[in-house]
């Protein structure tokens, strides 16, 4: 790993084992992108690379140059109107009314390690020779705007970490209204677009395009990153897919409005802007002030696409999650939400906690409804203490109560929002978003808190920390169901309105901070009526999310499956729930919704007491599996091998580090007859290990699994005979592989 700086001191090459990233000051002054990709050897000059050439209609810099126009080169952090008439990665509005600015540059310096980002989310080292940082100074002259570009390069794997800081270094007050937080221009356009949107209840489905001339985009303004898409995007070559080829991934580090786009110009050079959503965003700038844009993440692989994932995986697994439960297996849990609704009663809930602690499960789960004058969706959201006629002990006497039972006790919250018949929005109906003279909607019969505020966020910090104080609490489910509209603070000025969005999130990010730096035991889990704020952003505080609020299994082949790309198993919040399924009513076999659940943090949404003793037995005999496996399922290197999008049959598996130990999930959707052989490609095993397969006879070379495939022919290929195990719709099997040495 190594930051190298040309003697000249205008050209940068950051490069590692597996890439480079190259720079040049060009002769204006401003930074130009170079070569980004696999690693190629260190030199002096590379200007070569900076293809520059006369082009009709092009408005040029120097009098005396024709050819030099920004508009035809590729560049790190350009701005709007000096010759580039591509979408900008900064604008600036200043006094005069002006948006024109030109960061030229100033100097450089490099780190070790990598520094925090004050107030926001980040990935992080533990120690400085993990990474190095190159920290690129540019100005405007004119305004006095000073822009420091922050790029940490890890030593292992194609990893690069984006962001900047600007500061109004001049006498006069700027607006921010473009601040991106990664700029790459890549050489020509020769990729598939793929983004992950969805809705509720099917969240990120890839969807995968040409880039074509003009732009392509997704984004939210929802403010939050949304159900409907996600803050991750992919530009992969046409022929690369999950086992090799060409890929990079781009990741922003952010739970609000956020733009992930690619513009291709009319010569086929493609420029990848991520960062805060500009529609609606305008930043204030005082002299003296300074701003952080959120951190992007950029991965590159030429190894395909579960490669790029497993890049991502162990980044956000170790180097973006934090706190004691960062490594730790998840415990298994059972939530009552879907088993009881707000229809409840203490000892109904004890009933379910006491059966699922015969079954094996380690953590009770009480949802909604617990607190106010929670009846209903219509009240109780802001007054967060115990319902005396749900809880006749209050939260603490429930908690030491499943606590006596030998389990851990968990609680779910909203604090982002509030009803109006709260006693909280009694006392102050100012504290919600709303814009004066306006009608004021509602999402669920609930209003967004303004989080913008300190003494919002304080007063929803002191209701949380008192009750994780005096109740044994060991997880929160934090929810969040609705998005904001008529976006206004009645705290702030009419010049700084711009800012409510942002602002909103550094007040989400600061409960969590102060909760979980208070709190270090409890296991966080974000939830956004399911899967509406599944970015990195909120996986730096809590180490898991609720997928998707869609529990059927096989919709979940889907969910999970596409938040694959860019999470790890380990994150993902996923739940056997009863059937009929109370989403899509499908009913699925018992073991094929835990065989989807078990890769994720897994658990249980139902009322144990419904279930037949014979379906309980299965429970308990799923619960120990989980508990024999969960440090492979959960930490295991993850491979996709057949889509849900594509067929009739998904399948993906989990190695082990040591790749002695794998599983592998097999679905098949509908049921046929007469089918064809069928065979699965694993992967990620050794070569030359013998390994058993649990279910067939023998021993099997890792290459024969690998190449050969493993043999999933059933029943249904031709007629069933007698003793032959008929296969129906929603068919599964798990594959536990075993390495074989030392057996006689």
């Amino acid at each position: 790993m190594s930051i190298l700086v040309s003697k000249t001191g205008n050209t940068f090459h950051l490069c590692n084992h597996d890439i480079s990233y190259i720079m040049q000051v060009l002769p204006n002054g401003q930074l130009g992108q170079v070569y980004f990709g696999p690693r190629i050897g260190r030199k002096e000059d590379y200007s070569y690379l900076i293809e520059n050439h006369m082009r009709p209609m092009s408005s040029c810099v120097f009098d005396i140059d024709k050819r030099f126009s920004m508009e035809h080169l590729r560049q790190e952090y350009p701005s709007f109107g000096t010759t580039d008439y591509r979408m900008p990665a900064v604008e600036v509005v200043q006094e005069n009314g002006s948006r024109i600015s030109e960061l030229r540059y100033q100097g450089f310096r490099v780190q070790k390690g990598k520094p925090a980002l004050p107030g926001l989310p980040a990935t992080y080292t533990e120690e400085p020779e993990e990474a190095e940082t190159l920290v690129l100074e540019l100005e405007d002259e004119l305004t006095g705007l000073k822009a420091e570009l922050l790029y940490t390069l890890f030593r292992d794997g194609g990893i690069l970490a984006r962001s900047v800081r600007f500061c109004n270094g001049g006498r006069e007050a700027l607006h921010l209204t473009t601040a991106m937080s990664l700029c790459l221009d890549l050489p020509d356009s020769a990729y598939d677009w793929v983004q992950f949107s969805g809705a509720w209840a099917r969240e990120r489905y890839p969807k995968t395009r040409p880039l074509t001339q003009g732009i392509q985009s997704v984004g939210s303004l929802r403010g939050n990153s949304s159900h409907n898409h996600n803050p991750f995007v992919l530009l992969k070559r046409p022929t690369a897919d999950e086992f090799q080829g060409e890929a990079l991934g781009f990741s922003l580090i952010y739970s609000g409005n956020f733009l992930a786009q690619a513009e291709v110009d009319t010569y086929d050079t493609t420029r990848m802007l991520m960062g805060i959503h500009p529609a609606g965003f305008d930043w204030k700038l005082s002299p003296g002030e300074t701003f952080q844009t959120p951190e992007a993440v950029v991965v590159y692989t030429r190894k395909g696409l579960n490669h790029l994932s497993q890049t991502f995986h162990k980044l956000f697994q170790k180097r973006l999650a934090r706190g004691v439960w960062r490594d730790r297996p998840r415990p298994i849990l059972i939530n009552n939400w879907e088993a009881t609704y707000f229809d409840f009663t203490e000892e109904r809930l004890v009933r379910i906690a006491q059966t699922a602690k015969a079954c094996g499960v380690e953590l009770f789960v009480l949802d909604d409804g617990w607190f106010g004058q929670r009846s209903s969706e219509h009240a109780g959201l802001g007054d967060w203490v115990a319902n005396p006629q749900r809880l006749k002990n209050g939260v603490a006497g429930l908690a030491r109560r499943i606590e006596d039972l030998g389990m851990r006790f968990g609680l779910w919250f909203e604090p982002e929002m509030v009803n109006k018949d709260s006693d909280l929005y009694r006392a102050h109906p100012d504290w919600i978003i709303r814009t004066p003279g306006r009608r004021t909607s509602h999402g669920r019969y609930q209003y967004v808190l303004d989080f913008s505020r300190k003494e919002v966020v304080d007063c929803i910090y002191e209701q949380m920390a008192k009750l994780l104080s005096e109740a044994r609490i060991s997880y929160v489910k934090w929810d969040m169901n609705r998005s904001i509209t008529e976006c206004y603070s009645a705290a702030l000025p009419a010049d700084r309105q711009g800012e409510v969005y942002h602002r909103y999130i550094l007040g989400v990010y600061d409960l969590y901070e102060r909760l979980t730096s208070r709190f270090p035991h409890v296991l966080f889990e974000s939830c956004a009526s399911g899967g509406g704020r599944f970015d990195p952003g909120i996986l730096y505080y809590a180490p898991q999310g609720w997928t998707s609020d869609d529990t059927d299994a096989v919709e979940r082949l889907k969910i999970q499956y596409g938040t694959s790309y860019a999470y790890p198993v380990s994150c993902m919040g996923s739940h056997v729930s009863v059937a009929p399924n109370h989403q899509v009513n499908r009913v699925t076999p018992l073991d094929t919704r835990a065989n989807v659940a078990y890769f994720g943090t897994f658990g249980y949404e139902l009322d144990l007491n419904a279930l037949t003793e014979e379906e309980r037995e299965e429970v308990k005999r799923q619960i120990q599996f989980m508990k024999d496996h969960r440090q492979l399922l959960q930490f295991g290197a993850f491979y996709r091998l057949q889509s849900p999008f594509e067929g009739n049959v998904a399948a993906w598996m989990v190695v082990s580090e040591d790749k002695k130990e794998a599983i592998v999930g097999w679905y098949r959707i509908l049921n046929g007859t007469n089918l064809p052989n069928s065979r699965l490609r694993l992967q990620g095993l050794d070569e030359e290990t013998q390994y058993r397969v649990s279910g067939l006879e023998g021993r099997y070379g890792g290459a024969e699994l690998m190449y050969a495939g493993l043999v999933t022919s059933d029943a249904a290929c031709g007629q069933a005979e007698d003793g032959e195990v008929l296969s129906h719709d929603f068919d599964s099997r798990l594959y536990l592989i075993r390495a074989a040495e030392g057996e006689a």
